[in-house]
């Protein structure tokens, strides 16, 4: 029995969890070619649209599979535990459909449009929003038409896969009274490129390259928020909010199954090394941080409950469950490696690329200690919404 399914309660339907590991068995068979090419795990994504996982989170009565943010989060963790580079891809495009369900439900008029897209044609959101979200380069230049963007954006993750990405711009000039806005672009309209910069240690299989806007139109219809240059508020405080759980559901999926393959590999043969009181305490260490960091992502989603809102407290539960989540994900991993052994080191072992994977995870924003700064600043009384 994995964590994951010890951790389970009812409420986590199991069909989403049992969908997840299909399609995690097809990425697994693949895995390793992808992260020693670097190139992108298209069949996991191809079984992802066979078994409509990419509709996950659309209301039913859209089409899609209606799952929840908490259903999100332990597919998600399934996923992980078969291929972390397919996890992570789809975690961008599954938080932003997230996002589109609460936008719909606080009365967006173009949300339910773009939900159905996704569970008619297949839409595919990707974002630039690790790339300088609080203060973008891109600028966009009005025109009788709407706006005309330039720049470059990076870590922009499944962009092979995707059909459009949710990303900003500048107007007029980057400083602190200009005015930043949201919009999605397809990835197919003129002046949009896709540069192939994505060598990175880990999550190799993600193909997060660099997306390139030359002039590019976006019709003012297609603005969907704006903000100040560098204001944590409006559309990026509702990513956070959608981001952190899935994001971090991801990365313990990780540690998860890290810690199985380790357990496997010592509890075989006729004197196995796991009646070592050593390895036993490992093995009891790894559980131990897995269930708790898991209790804390689930305490998180429970704090927000159903009516939540995309505000500075409830992106500092979020944040702090992530965190939690992605620290001990981490050192789980490590103790996995050290129950394992030399053997570990071997690339044909999952820990050597789960050990490089994982650590991807203190580089999403916020950054652990990134998380401890904003919730120190929200105690002591900030409204925490500026830099």
């Amino acid at each position: 029995m994995t964590t994951i399914e010890r951790t389970k309660p009812e409420l986590a339907d199991d069909r989403f969890v049992g969908l997840a590991a299909r399609i995690g068995a097809v990425a697994a068979e693949h895995a390793a070619e992808h992260d020693r090419d670097a190139t992108f795990v298209t069949e996991a994504y191809a079984a992802m649209r066979e078994h409509g996982y990419l509709a996950l989170a659309v209301p039913e009565e859209l089409g899609g599979l209606g799952a929840t943010i908490r259903q999100v989060c332990f597919a998600q963790a399934e996923l992980a535990r078969h291929d972390g580079a397919t996890a992570l891809a789809v975690a961008m495009h599954q938080y932003l459909a997230l996002m589109q369900v609460y936008r719909r439900r606080t009365g967006a008029p173009d949300a339910e449009a773009v939900l159905r897209r996704i569970a008619d044609e297949g839409l595919v959101i990707a974002t630039s929003g690790g790339s300088d979200w609080l203060w973008p380069t891109t600028t966009a230049v009005p025109t009788t038409e709407g706006f005309v963007v330039s720049g470059r954006k990076a870590f922009c993750s499944q962009s092979p896969g995707a059909t459009v990405i949710a990303t900003c711009a500048v107007l007029g000039e980057p400083g602190v009274d200009a005015e930043v806005l949201h919009f999605s672009v397809p990835l197919s309209a003129p002046g949009v490129r896709v540069v192939e910069t994505w060598d990175t240690l880990g999550m190799r299989g993600t193909a997060s390259h660099d997306v390139v806007l030359e002039d590019v139109l976006v019709p003012a219809g297609k603005i969907t928020g704006r903000r100040p240059y560098g204001e944590f508020g409006g559309p990026l405080m509702a990513a956070v909010v959608h981001f952190a759980p899935v994001v971090g559901a991801t990365y313990h999926g990780i540690a998860a199954g890290a810690r199985d393959a380790a357990v496997a590999a010592v509890s075989g043969g006729p004197v196995p090394i796991s009646r070592l009181p050593s390895v036993h305490r490992q093995v009891g260490l790894m559980d131990a941080k897995l269930r708790c960091s898991w209790w804390a992502l689930l305490g998180a989603i429970d704090e927000l409950g159903d009516d939540y809102p995309a505000n500075p407290a409830a992106a500092n539960t979020v944040m702090l469950a992530k965190r939690q989540l992605v620290t001990s994900a981490i050192e789980v991993v490590d103790v996995a490696m050290e129950v394992l052994g030399g053997r570990s080191f071997y690339r044909r072992y999952p820990l050597e690329r789960a050990y490089r994977d994982v650590r991807a995870g203190t580089y999403h924003p916020f950054t652990p200690e990134a998380t401890l700064y904003f919730a120190g600043k929200l105690a002591l009384g900030d409204p925490g919404v500026t830099e």
